[in-house]
């Protein structure tokens, strides 16, 4: 029987997903503020007095310029944005996973070993020694400001999740990535560049928090009203960083090349869907 997200992590919010992490920006241990419940919304969570943002929580986002004053030609539209609304200690290896496909080095915003273009990107992140399960925000009720402007404003999102084999229904120890979301063409060119570089993935179905099936999930709130969903199991995001070196504050400096493999193959599906959107 499928354990449901929200009933997971409520069941977890005292014990991170992939391991004890550290604040990213400090060496100082905060402690975890009692939560009872899940957030219901981005707005909610911010007003929450038990948690501070910069020690607590933080938010990382990045919108290319378009200046285009020629009149005789035109600057590139940028179409896509890559987000990942529970980054940091909420579902481990999102955040750096959301940096590089953006095309950015998680660890110092330097362009990326995989070729290609930018894309814009923002990400909320968890950065308490513990409990960061109770920061989570479901993705139908993210209400983030700058999340909601971004994903308004791009054809294509490309929205990162974590999750456990059992949530997916996946067999115990599964390493696979679950795909979702309401754009069939860009959907079927994750499955095909996913399943061409050797990770498993899976067509994403049942309840909406892992199909990403509701026009409310950020990931479709698109200029085209649809968008796509990774979530990505337990032990496939933990295989991409060096063993002892999975924490907030490691795990940037030590991505192993399964890491670079995810994000070529998500990079090469964003690739192959603007290719076929012309921006008139």
């Amino acid at each position: 029987m499928k354990i449901r997200r929200r009933t997971l992590l409520t069941a977890l919010a005292a014990t991170p997903v992939l391991s004890t992490v550290t604040a990213a920006a400090t060496a100082t241990v905060t402690a975890t503020p009692v939560a009872a419940a899940e957030q219901a919304s981005n707005t909610a969570l911010y007003a929450n007095p038990a948690w501070t943002e910069g020690t607590d929580w933080g938010r990382r986002s990045r919108r290319h310029l378009v200046d285009d004053q020629s009149g005789t030609g035109r600057a590139p539209f940028l179409r896509s944005t890559v987000i990942a609304p529970h980054g940091g200690g909420i579902e481990g290896g999102t955040s750096e996973l959301c940096l590089a496909i953006a095309g950015y080095h998680p660890a110092d915003l330097a362009p990326t070993p995989v070729a290609g273009p930018v894309h814009d990107f923002w990400m909320f992140e968890g950065l308490m020694s513990g409990g960061n399960g109770a920061l989570h925000v479901t993705s139908t009720h993210c209400d983030d400001t700058i999340a909601r402007s971004l994903c308004a404003g791009s054809l294509n999102v490309l929205s990162l999740h974590g999750c456990t084999p059992e949530q997916a229904g996946l067999e115990a120890g599964a390493k696979a990535v679950l795909i979702g979301g309401l754009n069939p063409t860009f959907r079927q060119y994750l499955l095909e560049e996913f399943t061409a570089a050797g990770i498993r993935a899976v067509t994403a179905s049942g309840e909406e928090e892992i199909a990403g099936i509701s026009p409310d999930n950020i990931c479709n709130r698109t200029l085209l009203g649809m968008g796509a969903q990774l979530e990505i199991t337990t032990a496939l995001r933990a295989s991409m960083f060096a063993s002892g070196k999975n924490t907030v504050a490691d795990r940037a400096t030590n991505l192993l090349p399964s890491f670079w493999t995810f994000v070529a193959a998500a990079r090469k599906a964003i690739d192959r869907v603007e290719a076929g959107q012309t921006v008139l």
